[in-house]
Parts: C-alpha cells; sequence; structure tokens
C-alpha cells in the first residue's frame, strides 16, 4: 500500500506487516479498487494517525470504531474531519464538552490533528471503510492490528492516557494494564448516548492533570491558535 506511517511505527510493527493476516487486508483492499469501489480514507491517509503521532511521542490514545464513511470526511485520524467539512454530531458533542470542562471557545473546524501532532494517538480500530456504509471493513483483519497497536503501546509505554468512550472501545480494555496506565471511561459522544455519561465526564482537564502529575506537557486541546 501508498501509504505514510512515521518510521518508529514502521519499526514497532514490522512484525504485524508479516502476518497472514496483514496480507488479507492488502489483498482485500486491491480487490475494492479493482471492483471500482470508494474507500476512505484515500490510501495515503490510511495510516496518518501514525503519520502524526510517532510511536515515541505517543502520551494519550482516543480510539475511534471505524472511519467515516462520507465524501471528503476522514482523513486517518479518529473523530476527526478535513477543514471546510461539515462536523459530524459526534464531534459536535466532543466540541461541547470541550466548552465546559476547560472553556474552549468551539473550533472552526473539525481537524484534529494539532492533538495527534501533540502526542494524542487518534485511533480508529478499523482503519478503512467503503463510502457510505458503516463497519464495512471490520471484519478485513484490521481489528487484528489495531489490537496489537494497542498491546505495543500499553506493553513499551508508562503513563499513557487511554480515553475510551462508549462499549465498544471499551472492549479494548482488556489490552491495557492499568498499574502502568491512566484509562478513562465514558459514555459515547455519539447523539444517542452523550447525555448518558459523556456529557460531564471532564476528561479532557483529567487528562491534562494525570500528563503533569508525571512531570509531562498538556495537551492544548484548542484548534484555531
Amino acid at each position: 500500500m501508498n501509504v505514510q506511517i512515521a518510521p518508529s511505527w514502521k519499526k514497532v510493527l514490522a512484525s504485524e506487516f508479516e502476518q497472514p493476516y496483514f496480507k488479507g487486508i492488502v489483498d482485500f483492499l486491491k480487490a475494492e479498487k479493482e471492483l471500482k469501489r470508494t474507500i476512505y480514507p484515500a490510501g495515503p491517509l490510511i495510516f496518518n494517525a501514525f503519520e502524526q503521532t510517532p510511536f515515541e511521542k505517543v502520551k494519550v490514545v482516543i480510539l475511534g470504531q471505524d472511519p467515516y464513511h462520507g465524501p471528503g470526511q476522514a482523513h486517518g485520524l479518529a473523530f476527526s474531519v478535513n477543514k471546510g467539512i461539515a462536523l459530524p454530531p459526534s464531534l459536535k458533542n466532543i466540541f461541547k464538552e470541550l466548552a465546559t470542562d476547560i472553556g474552549l471557545k468551539t473550533p472552526t473546524h473539525g481537524d484534529l490533528t494539532h492533538w495527534a501532532q501533540q502526542g494524542v494517538l487518534l485511533l480508529n480500530a478499523t482503519l478503512t471503510v467503503r463510502a457510505a456504509e458503516a463497519n464495512s471493513h471490520a471484519k478485513i483483519g484490521w481489528m487484528e492490528f489495531t489490537d496489537a497497536v494497542i498491546a505495543k503501546i500499553a506493553a513499551v509505554h508508562t503513563g499513557v492516557v487511554f480515553i475510551l468512550w462508549g462499549r465498544f472501545a471499551q472492549q479494548k480494555e482488556v489490552l491495557i494494564n492499568p498499574t502502568r496506565h491512566h484509562i478513562l471511561k465514558s459514555a459515547h459522544p455519539s447523539p444517542l448516548s452523550a447525555h448518558n455519561g459523556f456529557f460531564g465526564c471532564k476528561h479532557f482537564s483529567k487528562t491534562n492533570e494525570l500528563l503533569v502529575g508525571q512531570k509531562k506537557d498538556p495537551i492544548d486541546w484548542s484548534l484555531d491558535s
């Protein structure tokens, strides 16, 4: 695949790229392309989360499920959309919680690259999706790959803040040693569940308190500065 990925991740994930399941992913995506199916995000951006947040810089992990499946939305970062694209409902709610938690004014765009570049790995459990078909690539092998990513972070690093929104993300808790890392859990920010515990979770301020407590730089959650 023609992808962009930080060298440190290439090294850490080298053994995964050689696994039969990963060859299966590549073959599946090639077949989709031959069938003229539109896949999001675009090929070079499939590993954008790993390009923007090198392995050695990971301080926070926010776990999503799969990419947005509308035109122009997905660019390889969980919950993030390209500038100029309307904010999806979950991202609107994330920004509402940011406002009540730390007083941040609603950003003018939904591109979360600034977070990623500070060490927030915005990781979808599935890295590709067929246009207009949510979860269409959920069973092609990506879960195995991203489980390995979470496990490697958990094994090598210490003090990472894992933010798990919703039942799906919380299923990944078994991959994380809670004596080595910090786990923050709440309802998902989607309109269906945000009022059941996402609003008021204060995960953004709590994350920074945990980072500062480890003498790590806090995250600047603003996007328009």
